[in-house]
């Protein structure tokens, strides 16, 4: 199964368990069946799916495209001193203490 396969196979299961949610909020048992056995299969698929998508990514099969050319609009400079004050500050611990070695009397 192809990475496109897998997603549209996702996609249609959800659909189905949307679907038969919606009845078991009714109470019909049997869309309560059919949701669970449907999400049983859900996971082998969405397993698949990751298996196929780390793949693409190593191959290069997957790569990021531009949507536009517009980019995010900056934030303000707060949230950049509000992060400067978050850093946790590093205690440094002292040496551990040597103890004094005792004598025996002989």
């Amino acid at each position: 199964m192809a990475l496109k396969d897998s997603m549209d196979r996702m996609n249609m299961l959800l659909c189905e368990i949307m679907k038969d949610l919606e009845k078991v909020a009714g109470g019909n048992r049997a869309a309560a069946q059919r949701a669970r056995t449907h999400s049983i299969r859900f996971e082998k698929v969405a397993k698949l799916f990751r298996k196929e998508s780390i793949a693409a990514e190593k191959t290069g099969l997957l790569k990021k495209t531009k949507a536009s050319g517009k980019k995010a609009p900056k934030r303000a400079g707060k949230a950049k001193a509000a992060k400067k004050t978050a850093k946790k500050k590093v205690h440094k611990r002292a040496a551990p203490k040597k103890r004094a070695k005792s004598r025996k009397k002989k």
